[in-house]
């Protein structure tokens, strides 16, 4: 799938020919550099890498300057590799918010917030005493009974338990784009997306 990296800028409402309300989120989607164009003759696929948000030199390695060398441009922040471009791109060509037409359908893939270490209900909406989940009769919040006796004398993988929340990869499909301001580099697409503000996400079409 063809795409681009952007930025999460924030979320607002706008609204619609019928006058609803619509709730959208704010994206910079790049322009993205081409670092390197993967071929099927030399790496057995084809493919584009894109580099988006310019870093200092100070901060990257001295392999991270010489690619970005090649290609022209300065050393990026976040690289992605995307399939899926109908266009010829040329190492150092740059692609634009333009890429994506207002009315067209997209997914948006960042990584969630991190809520820290989280209990059972919050984490797997354990219900307590009121729905009766998991046995426990008067504590409203605690995990219950986690396995059996002598046999299996272990707790099973997957088991729900509490433990650490938030801060996984996310993709929210099909989000639709209200608006796109090539002037501005940015895009509004309905609803909401993973990530907590300026946190890096790919919009793929």
């Amino acid at each position: 799938m063809s795409g681009l990296i952007g930025k999460k800028i924030g979320m607002t409402s706008i609204f619609d020919e019928n006058g609803k309300n619509i709730p959208c989120t704010v994206i910079e989607a790049g322009p993205c550099i081409v670092t390197q164009v993967r071929t099927e003759e030399v790496d057995g696929y084809s493919a584009l890498q894109l580099g988006f948000d310019d870093a200092t030199e100070k901060s990257a390695t001295k392999a991270d300057i010489g690619h970005a060398k090649k290609a022209g441009t300065s050393v990026k922040r976040k690289v992605v590799e995307f399939k899926g471009f109908d266009a010829e791109y040329k190492l150092g060509d740059a692609i634009t918010v333009e890429h994506f037409i207002e009315g067209e359908f997209v997914d948006v893939a960042g990584t969630s917030k991190g809520k820290g270490f989280q209990g059972v209900v919050k984490r797997h909406g354990f219900g307590g005493v009121g729905q009766a989940t998991h046995g426990q009769h008067n504590r409203l919040r605690a995990p219950g009974s986690i396995g059996a006796a002598s046999y299996p004398a272990r707790v099973f993988k997957g088991m729900k338990m509490a433990g650490r929340m938030g801060g996984d990869t996310v993709k929210v499909q099909n989000l639709r784009v209200y608006k796109v301001v090539p002037e501005k580099n940015l895009l509004v697409v309905k609803g909401c997306v993973p990530g907590h503000k300026n946190s890096y996400v790919i919009i793929e079409k």
